[in-house]
């Protein structure tokens, strides 16, 4: 029998077990992506400097010292969650991304305090990072434990849906911001209200993980040492990364650097890069649940073979195709989101499938982090680095050839969409 199967819950309960779930990760992202929308904002007065770039570069280098932290935190909050249960460790990313967010809000400025004020923006970031390792270990094995029967890829699929939440609020928020405020106000306070908002956010999504079930009691006699994953499961936790090289480098790339990567490469508008993002991501998380339900009728194997497939094929012609057309930008962009929707919509469902219930948190935060971590949060600087070099056409090879390195995994990898959830 598997763990879920002790979850007698009605639809009102597994609705709330999934907004629970899913508000953690929709903050996150909210904060991260508000972080890359206004670092050319706030990056000076922290980093003071003549260059502006060097004040950017700076600024975001802290940015990418922050995502080297999620590996860290998917070992240590995903150790807890099997050691304590799903609804501790949630209890604790949910208090750390409001903090971390509290602590840019509130930073002082390089002009107020000196050198303190890259420290504590460094700390703040260390903070986040490490929640966001964590909540996607926590959230993932809680979203899939908390499913119905032959109901785990549509409520994995919430994952990415809350993902797209965060992006689109925090675009929109702070585009809302420049449009309202002169640039002396922005510079001045304008840019820490979605911080300070995200903090108050944190506390709604605290209150809101209060009230569901745990999908995991752990005797106090029965927990799993630290790295018991890792050891007893080295197998399992290589899989992971495996299964994750190719999305993540996808994801990256289409939904983060792709509108830069046009801007680079054949001279796109930039204000409509943002409409076409807005548009591409919007219909992103409609079409996410879609995904899922689909898996959970023909197999997680099929639609990872179809996303990896297409990707290695496609993204050669379809970035060698792009030109400063919108609608050919649109058109381009909305493929992939449907050939991406083949990972993202059953990424937390394959992930939390692939290990017991014994280690589960902490067998999927620290593989998945890493290799998130290495190949999708490196992805922009991978591609700028091939037009720094002279070559940015190498860059679209690069993706295909990490998708083709994922499905040669995904031919070996047993279906799991029918089976129970090991316990």
């Amino acid at each position: 029998m598997s763990e879920t199967a002790t979850l007698p819950l009605g639809l009102a309960g597994r609705l709330r077990q999934v907004a629970a779930a899913s508000v953690g990760n929709a903050i996150e992202w909210y904060d991260w992506y508000t972080y890359t929308f206004l670092a050319s904002t706030f990056g000076p007065l922290i980093f003071p400097s003549h260059n502006p770039i060097t004040s950017a570069l700076e600024t975001f280098g802290v940015f990418a010292v922050g995502f080297f932290m999620r590996p860290i935190g998917g070992l240590l909050l995903g150790s807890v969650a099997d050691r304590f249960g799903r609804r501790t460790a949630l209890t604790v990313t949910i208090l750390l991304m409001g903090l971390g967010s509290l602590l840019v809000g509130i930073v002082p400025t390089y002009a107020a305090v000196g050198v303190l004020a890259p420290v504590i923006l460094v700390l703040a970031r260390l903070i986040s990072g490490l929640s966001i390792g964590g909540e996607f270990a926590a959230s993932t094995t809680f979203l899939v434990e908390s499913a119905g029967p032959r109901r785990r890829g549509l409520f994995a699929s919430f994952q990415y849906v809350s993902t797209t939440i965060g992006q689109l609020v925090a675009s929109g928020l702070s585009a809302l911001l420049v449009v309202l405020l002169s640039d002396h106000a922005m510079t001045g306070w304008g840019w820490r209200i979605p911080f300070l908002l995200g903090a108050v956010l944190a506390l709604f999504g605290l209150w809101l993980r209060r009230g569901v079930r745990e999908t995991k009691h752990v005797a106090a006699t029965d927990r799993p040492r630290f790295y018991e994953a890792l050891i007893r499961h080295p197998k399992q936790s290589l899989l992971i990364v495996g299964i994750t090289i190719g999305g993540t480098i996808a994801y990256y790339s289409w939904t983060a650097y792709l509108p830069t990567y046009a801007q680079q490469n054949v001279g796109f508008d930039k204000g409509e890069s943002l409409i076409v993002s807005t548009i591409a991501l919007a219909f992103f998380a409609l079409i996410q649940p879609l995904g899922g339900m689909l898996s959970d009728r023909i197999g997680r194997k099929p639609m990872l073979l179809a996303f990896s497939a297409g990707f290695a094929i496609l993204t050669v012609p379809l970035l060698m195709l792009l030109t400063n057309s919108f609608g050919v930008m649109l058109a381009i962009t909305l493929v992939g989101m449907i050939l991406l929707t083949g990972y993202t919509s059953i990424a937390a469902a394959i992930n939390a499938e692939v290990f017991p219930a014994r280690v589960r948190a902490s067998g999927i935060g620290f593989p998945y982090s890493l290799a998130v971590a290495l190949f999708g949060g490196t992805a922009p600087y991978v591609g700028t680095l091939f037009k720094w070099l002279g070559d940015p056409g190498l860059f679209p090879y690069y993706i295909a050839l990490l998708c083709a390195v994922s499905f040669v995994v995904y031919l070996f990898l047993a279906e799991t969409a029918k089976k129970p959830l090991e316990a």
